[in-house]
């Protein structure tokens, strides 16, 4: 890719529809520059991995994500070796006349390899975006596995050899804090903390992604979710509630916040009884700072 400056780059993710802000900018600019694994930290909900499909439009090339999870280990996120189709290959060749050898030469090859996340951006024709999401939610084992790949950038296949990236990848590491990373990884990262957006931010965010959503329900949605945020939840939610909740009450053909519409719908922005709980012994008060009246009103 030809060298991109910051306002060019903004630009590029503003084209994309992307809400951002210097910090983001700068974060992202600089990874790419310095072919470093940008870390993104915050809240569920709040944006960390749109920031990877954004730059993935914006640059014109594929996403690649490896969603992590308890118990990933190094042959989902690297490579297999396509079984049931070498065993039918083998048997297709039973009386052929070739060697031993040539028969594991033909079946450990590029055909019968099934190409997993890692694997499939190290050998991409082109620098792709490697989404790296929930790292935290893998074990440390993998982590520490994952650290020697994007210091390397090189992957063993002993039946193959050494294949090393052509392209470097750019890469995006999420996190929701469901666990501490390892020093060794946050040291590999640039790092980049993401919080629950100031209310005009998230306002352009609900307009921007929300065609034909009243003016006066955009604003009293965020005001809404601002204080909501304010309150002692299990399950904060995040912008992608906001957009949720947006989109519904747009479906719904509402033009402001009712009573009776909040109480029905709660479900949109609350993902847990007990904070549904909470929030309803607080709806009155927040139904005054907002604004929000009974429906015959």
């Amino acid at each position: 890719m030809k060298q991109t400056d910051r306002s060019q780059l903004r630009k590029m993710l503003a084209g994309q529809g992307y809400i951002t802000e210097d910090s983001i900018v700068m974060s992202i600019y600089l990874a790419m520059q310095l072919n470093k694994p940008l870390l993104i930290e915050g809240p569920a909900g709040v944006g960390k991995t749109e920031i990877a499909k954004v730059m993935a439009r914006a640059l014109e090339t594929d996403l690649i994500r490896l969603q992590c999870y308890e118990g990933l280990d190094a042959n989902h996120a690297l490579y297999e070796w396509n079984y049931q189709r070498q065993l039918l290959h083998i048997k297709l060749e039973e009386g052929s006349g070739k060697t031993v050898e040539e028969k594991e030469e033909t079946i450990f090859s590029d055909a019968f390899l099934l190409k997993r996340p890692l694997l499939q951006a190290i050998t991409h024709t082109q620098a792709p975006v490697l989404l790296i999401d929930e790292i935290d939610r893998a074990d440390e084992e993998f982590e520490s596995f994952l650290l020697e790949v994007l210091s390397d950038w090189q992957i063993t296949i002993p039946e193959i050899g050494a294949i090393t990236a052509v392209h470097i990848p750019y890469v995006v590491v999420t996190s929701n804090r469901v666990r501490e990373l390892s020093e060794a990884l946050r040291r590999r990262c640039l790092y980049l903390w993401i919080d629950y957006p100031e209310f005009d931010k998230e306002l352009a965010i609900v307009q921007a992604k929300t065609p034909g959503i009243d003016q006066r329900l955009a604003e009293q949605i965020c005001h809404f979710m601002q204080e909501v945020r304010q309150l002692k939840l299990e399950k904060i939610p995040g912008v992608a509630e906001s957009l949720d909740w947006a989109a519904a009450l747009t479906a719904l053909h509402c033009a402001h916040l009712d009573k009776e519409i909040v109480e029905q719908t709660l479900g949109i922005i609350l993902k847990d009884w007990h904070d549904i709980r909470h929030l309803q012994d607080s709806l009155s008060e927040l139904f005054e700072k907002v604004g929000v009246r009974s429906k015959v009103d």
